[in-house]
């Protein structure tokens, strides 16, 4: 056991006035994460602390993660996109997620009900990582590019510029949220208050 993760549970995060106390997110999921944990380490995974979060590694490679939120605790596996899912059970946690996937629970019952299924699934990514499998990421070509975009363009030649001066992963970001609209006006509208912050560089969440 990793004794920041042992703070964690304790504390929380610390990164935000209610960390220790009893109105911490953590503190509210104590039950869930403590028995999570137990789970993970009967797998036979090394615990770490990484990104504020417990992380299970096996040989230096992210298995999986415990996440902490108001209305859940989850469980994300960063490569989760390959694994079988044979319960439907994983969840893409944002539509900017190629590879990650969540598992979810509201309340303490749903993991007992589940804890061989959830052992199954660490198992199998441990799996995928001696196999050496790697997620086939898209690019930003794979992604369709809105015609009220496209249309901007070639109304601003330096905008389309600047767009594609960005990081590939800030490309793929604004190109989904601009496409979300189904009315014209809005995707319209969505790119004309984000694009001084494509002239700048920065990206949807920056």
């Amino acid at each position: 056991m990793n004794i920041k993760v042992d703070k964690y549970l304790i504390e929380g995060c610390m990164q935000c006035k209610l960390g220790a106390t009893p109105n911490c997110k953590i503190n509210r999921w104590q039950k869930e994460l403590n028995f999570l944990r137990d789970l993970i380490l009967e797998c036979g995974l090394t615990e770490d602390f990484k990104w504020m979060h417990p992380c299970y590694t096996f040989e230096n490679k992210n298995i999986v993660l415990m996440h902490v939120f108001n209305e859940y605790c989850a469980l994300l596996f960063p490569k989760g996109v390959l694994l079988k899912d044979q319960e439907g059970i994983l969840i893409q946690q944002t539509e900017n997620s190629q590879t990650a996937r969540q598992i979810r629970f509201s309340e303490f019952s749903e993991i007992i009900r589940i804890k061989e299924v959830i052992k199954a699934y660490i198992l199998e990514a441990v799996d995928l990582e001696k196999s050496g499998a790697k997620v086939q990421l898209k690019t930003t070509a794979d992604f369709a590019i809105p015609y009220e975009l496209e249309k901007r363009f070639e109304e601003l030649p330096s905008f389309k510029e600047a767009f594609y001066a960005l990081t590939p992963g800030r490309q793929r970001g604004y190109l989904l949220y601009f496409a979300q609209p189904k009315q014209s006006g809005t995707r319209i509208s969505r790119i004309e208050k984000n694009e001084q912050k494509i002239f700048e560089g920065k990206g949807l969440n920056d």
